[in-house]
């Protein structure tokens, strides 16, 4: 059964692949990006979505009211690394902003029409960074532990009234968005700050993490999988071994 979906930070990365794979399956796809710019390249190629901008941050959100989902696909994000002596509190504060208040205020837009149905799913992409961190991973981190107590709440609230949540956890996948976010920290760190003389360990966590990154494609297949499947467990590592090197 064709079902309508909204996926956040369609732009690139696991949300433009998953938009694509669930329109050639016959889903409506409204594929939300962060600017206009954005929206506009995604358009043109892909003219089979129903492409919006939608700034998850910003009054963008109102749309989302008027709009009839069955599925939610919270993917957009931001990322940023840096040892937390150090890291500029606004950083830490849009990363949040994006990643936790960005999600809930787009989650609880979409969920007055998912209960007046009666119905509806919330997937919430989280990381494996939600449960284990590292040296300068700190920052993110922070947001994913907060997204998992976000999607555990929120199943537990909304199974009463049919609305399934669920939290996916990937690895390293190769999008982009890892090297990216590793390299982040090399904006602002350097000489003056506290723990400069531990710079070459950063860099070696960041060489990692970066260094041996996986085929996104079985990321958009896992969240295919969510969008269509009756029931989902509270937790969809990917891949699937990563649940066995942490304690759920």
């Amino acid at each position: 059964m064709a079902k309508t979906v909204m996926i956040t930070g369609a732009g690139s990365g696991f949300g433009k692949g998953t938009s694509l794979a669930l329109a050639e399956r016959g889903h409506r796809v409204i594929a939300t990006t962060e600017t206009e710019a954005q929206a506009e390249a995604l358009r043109a190629e892909a003219p089979q979505l129903t492409v919006e901008k939608l700034d998850v941050t910003s009054a963008d959100v109102a749309k989302v009211t008027s709009w009839e989902i069955d599925v939610l696909i919270n993917n957009a994000g931001a990322g940023q690394t840096g040892p937390l002596a150090d890291v500029p509190l606004e950083r830490v504060r849009r990363l949040f902003d994006v990643n936790v208040f960005g999600t809930l205020a787009v989650t609880q837009a979409v969920l007055p029409g998912m209960v007046e149905r009666g119905s509806g799913r919330v997937i919430i992409l989280s990381s494996i960074a939600g449960f284990i961190t590292g040296p300068g991973f700190g920052p993110y981190s922070m947001t994913k532990h907060a997204l998992e107590a976000m999607g555990k709440a929120l199943r537990s609230e909304l199974a009463g009234q049919g609305i399934d949540v669920t939290l996916v956890n990937p690895g390293p996948y190769l999008t982009g968005f890892n090297d990216r976010m590793a390299d982040s920290m090399w904006e602002w760190f350097g000489e003056g700050s506290l723990n400069a003389p531990s710079a070459p360990l950063f860099q070696m966590v960041r060489d990692f993490v970066t260094g041996d990154q996986r085929d996104p494609a079985e990321v958009v297949d896992r969240l295919v999988e969510l969008t269509e499947a009756e029931t989902t467990d509270e937790h969809n590592f990917i891949p699937p071994e990563l649940r066995d090197q942490i304690t759920v």
